[in-house]
């Protein structure tokens, strides 16, 4: 029998009110202090329910990392840290930095209800979420033929999440686009030889 590897990807903490005003996507904004103290119950019950040994992968904006640390804080044992680019959030490309209100004159097609803008809707200098997709697929096999058997904690992003459901059961943009990934929450994926499988969506344990 194959072995399985385990992807445990959580959602990083809220981001600064004043970020959330504006379009941040890659851009490296701050977590939202109170809010991080409000959340202990969550990331304390977070850091029991993740395996042990586990890989903890984060994404190069500080967001991640700060989140991954906020866990080590609320008793899970502290780790080495790898960064994998290809997992990090949708880049906006000009349209980050503008206000939610400024951008529906911006766009050439109707935004998803749930995002700011349609699966396949790529800003000047920016992604799609079709774009995150083929970024993100890659970088999941990647760390699974690295990582096999293992189990990888990963702190990523919602776009990304969402985009690393897409990918491992084959879902379109839009559709990827229709799941809540919520802050702090868990999703899980498993890849065996038979393939992948998603086997929790948005978990909130506290």
């Amino acid at each position: 029998m194959s072995k399985i590897t385990r992807f445990w990807l959580i959602r990083h903490a809220l981001v600064a009110e004043t970020a959330r005003s504006v379009l941040y996507g890659t851009l490296d904004v701050p977590l939202n202090s109170e809010r991080l103290d409000a959340d202990q119950p969550l990331l304390r019950a977070l850091a029991q329910r993740l395996p042990r040994p586990a890989h903890w992968v984060v994404t190069p904006l500080s967001r991640t990392r700060l989140t991954a640390a906020a866990l080590f804080r609320a008793g899970y044992p502290e780790q080495p840290i790898a960064v994998e680019p290809g997992l990090t959030e949708q880049e906006l490309g000009a349209w980050q930095g503008l206000l939610h209100e400024a951008l529906p004159a911006q766009l050439s097609e109707p935004a998803h209800p749930f995002w700011p803008l349609s699966g396949s809707e790529r800003p000047p200098g920016g992604e799609s979420i079709d774009d995150v997709i083929a970024r993100v697929g890659p970088a999941l096999e990647n760390l699974a033929q690295l990582r096999h058997g293992e189990d990888l904690v990963v702190i990523s992003h919602g776009g990304a999440i969402r985009a690393a459901m897409a990918y491992a059961v084959g879902l379109s943009a839009q559709q990827a686009l229709h799941f809540a990934i919520q802050n702090l929450s868990l999703t899980t994926l498993e890849r065996s030889a038979d393939g992948w499988r998603v086997t929790c969506v948005n978990e909130m344990l506290a």
